[in-house]
């Protein structure tokens, strides 16, 4: 590790790195003892020219003295697989890290200790009741984790779903690998037509500019940086980024009434986290642009004679 990190570093890199590991934090007595004092180390020898990201599972939170690591060595954000609020959707993917928890506390646990938690979220599982989509947008904006990746459960194939799906006659064709394009590769338990509404609702709902900047500012509230790391030089195109976005946000965009208040109140209440605000609010827009992209992909049909039974019916909404 040190030697890659040390190559990207030859190379000329000063910005943030992502450490690729499906749970960096699987093997806490390596990371304690070996990874993270050798690049806490090295960072301080060469003045923390990385800010480090990666992905964990929720029971980071249970380990103050691995976060405390974390954050000396320089890690500012980690993604979280949280996917549901839900337990027995919980129990029905096997994310057994994630039951029996208080999920919100986990995650500003987490972010009181200097990083940031992006979230990965499925709607889809069998076990999922209607209240569902309602119950992510709560857990989201109560959460304050602003960057929410929710997505339609798929079934790949290799995958025990997939198996699973195969022998109760409910695959419809391969996944595309994009689980956000408001596709599914499977006659869901719930109507059809109702899931894909209920997804919409939630991804217009929590990348609409409100519910947006509303989180940004309880993730604020929460987040206390434990060592500040990393490249700290004001650049040319800092400023430009600064400008381009106050035009798109604070004149273009229709909410930016909002994007207004929010930059003021920042300014004046969270002056040191300004900078982070406001390239957090250009990440919204990113999204609100993903969002509305694949909101126009029809819907498929199902036809009745092969959707699954259940008591939900065509007349339910979420």
């Amino acid at each position: 590790m040190l030697a890659e990190i040390d190559a990207i570093y030859s190379r000329g890199w000063r910005d943030a790195l992502f450490i690729v590991d499906d749970n960096f934090i699987g093997n806490k007595n390596k990371l304690k003892t070996e990874i993270l004092p050798a690049i806490i180390q090295w960072s301080k020898e060469k003045k923390y020219p990385f800010v480090f990201f990666t992905e964990v599972s929720i029971n980071l939170a249970d380990d103050e003295h691995l976060m405390r690591l974390m954050a000396d060595a320089g890690f500012s954000r980690v993604f979280v697989g949280i996917e549901t609020p839900n337990e027995d959707s919980l129990a029905e993917c096997n994310k057994l890290t994630n039951k029996g928890r208080d999920l919100v506390a986990s995650v500003k646990k987490i972010q009181s200790f200097g990083m940031e938690v992006q979230g990965g979220f499925i709607v889809g599982f069998d076990s999922d009741p209607l209240s569902i989509f309602r119950n992510q947008i709560n857990f989201i904006q109560n959460s304050g984790i602003v960057t929410a990746m929710v997505g339609l459960l798929n079934a790949p194939r290799g995958t025990r779903l997939y198996q699973r799906l195969r022998q109760e006659n409910r695959l419809l064709k391969d996944s595309t690998g994009d689980n956000t394009d408001y596709s599914i590769n499977f006659i869901p338990r719930m109507n059809y037509e109702t899931l894909i509404e209920g997804y919409k609702h939630i991804l217009n709902t929590v990348y609409s500019p409100k519910q947006y900047y509303e989180r940004i500012t309880t993730f604020l509230k929460e987040y206390r940086p434990y060592k500040v790391h990393g490249p700290s030089r004001l650049r040319y195109y800092h400023i430009k980024a600064l400008v381009r976005s106050m035009w798109v946000l604070g004149v273009m965009e229709s909410g930016r009434t909002r994007y207004w208040r929010f930059f003021i109140s920042t300014l004046v209440k969270r002056p040191k986290f300004f900078p982070l605000s406001m390239s957090l609010s250009v990440y919204g827009l990113h999204f609100r642009r993903v969002a509305r992209k694949f909101s126009k992909t029809p819907v498929l049909k199902i036809p009745p004679a092969i959707r699954v039974s259940s008591d939900l019916t065509d007349a339910e909404s979420p």
